[in-house]
């Protein structure tokens, strides 16, 4: 028994989520962080390195050489996977290289550029047989894995309508963009065809595809950029259809000014509905026709299985953000312990996103864009390259 071993590519001085993925994945003393490459700048990358206390033999100067020379050490040295968070042009560049040196990859969302790529690196997972997750992170928390499992039992009925926002207001006016955040995401070289549905948007569709079960198979999109000079959106409304039949309506912004991290989730059934916010991420709201509506709080009273799994602290002390995030790390560390022991069916009972995620998640974006440049109204999702 030993800590998953994890190198990080991005995420150096600097950086926001790289931090985010550091303490996430540190949360459960199940894996620590034993090198990376945390910059395209050689001597930030070294700096950032030693900043975190690692030795200066594993602050690699770029992830090519760090993934060579960790594919050169011995089993009981050399990493177990990387975490990707640079700028999304990069994704598929470094998966790649990861899993074809014969490292499990754990990446931030979305998965690449476009969805050419998504695709291209489904095939290096199929051929390499090595693990790929996704940072979807909203899908960690318990409350969500409370939700899902009650749609899946029937106990809303069949599902006719789902609401889901997404809304920012961080971007909101020019000078705005002058953080490093921003820059790059504003930037389609390094952001892809998409800001605001490529950074949030997705992140949305996820959501509501994972509690509902359903998939999205047609849309109509309208897209805007609110800002003079901004070649990307930053503000989008898209009507959804669902294999089964329901309806829906996504909206994604980065221009409502003074709202923060606002995601929430509505669902509606022929017998219940529920209701989730992100800035309340404990509580979900079931309400009836003819009867009161009820709270349900994360630890009071019984939950499903799945739910109970990710879940710390008892009621009244709240899991936020960062223990979503580490329950993903949690079960990628599940996964790559699994794959140590033969025969093990720890692989078939985790709950994360992984490549057919990061595929969807991808034809979402592509979708979403094209269909606001058209004329027509209706568009059905596909899942193969749009540009």
């Amino acid at each position: 028994m030993r800590k998953i071993r994890m190198g990080m590519v991005g995420g150096g001085e600097g950086a926001f989520i790289g931090a985010i993925h550091r303490i996430a994945a540190q949360l459960d003393n199940e894996i620590e962080l034993v090198c990376g490459a945390f910059s395209r700048n050689a001597i930030r990358a070294k700096a950032s390195g030693k900043s975190l206390y690692l030795p200066e033999s594993r602050c690699y100067e770029n992830y090519q050489s760090m993934f060579e020379q960790e594919a050169l050490l011995g089993e009981d040295e050399r990493m177990d996977f990387v975490a990707i968070v640079t700028p999304n042009h990069l994704h598929f560049t470094v998966a790649k290289m990861a899993m074809e040196h014969g490292f499990h990859v754990m990446s931030d969302k979305p998965a690449t550029a476009n969805l050419t790529e998504a695709l291209a690196l489904q095939d290096v997972v199929k051929s390499t047989g090595m693990l790929y997750g996704l940072t979807h992170t909203y899908t960690g928390y318990p409350i969500i894995k409370e939700a899902k499992e009650r749609i899946a039992q029937g106990q809303l009925g069949k599902i006719k309508k789902i609401v889901v926002e997404y809304s920012q207001g961080w971007l909101a006016n020019k000078e705005d963009e002058n953080s490093k955040q921003a820059a790059w995401r504003l930037d389609p070289k390094q952001a892809g065809i998409s800001c605001c549905m490529g950074d949030i948007g997705v992140h949305a569709a996820n959501l509501a595809e994972y509690v509902s079960g359903l998939e999205i198979n047609e849309l109509c999109a309208d897209l805007s950029s609110n800002v003079d000079g901004r070649v990307l959106d930053d503000d989008g409304t898209v009507l959804l259809k669902f294999h089964s039949g329901a309806h829906g309506v996504l909206m994604a912004s980065q221009i409502s000014v003074g709202d923060e991290n606002n995601l929430k989730l509505r669902i509606y059934g022929e017998q219940a509905s529920l209701e989730w916010s992100q800035l309340e991420p404990n509580s979900l709201k079931i309400k009836y026709q003819q009867k009161p509506a009820e709270l349900i709080r994360v630890g009071v009273g019984s939950f499903s299985e799945l739910a109970q799994a990710n879940m710390r602290t008892p009621a009244g002390h709240p899991e936020g953000y960062l223990e979503a995030f580490a329950n993903i790390y949690r079960q990628f560390a599940t996964q790559i312990r699994a794959t140590w022991q033969p025969n093990s069916t720890m692989l078939n009972q985790q709950d994360m996103p992984g490549i057919k995620e990061a595929i969807r998640g991808m034809a979402f974006i592509e979708n979403v864009v094209y269909a606001s440049q058209q004329e027509s109204k209706w568009h059905l999702f596909k899942l193969t390259p749009l540009f």
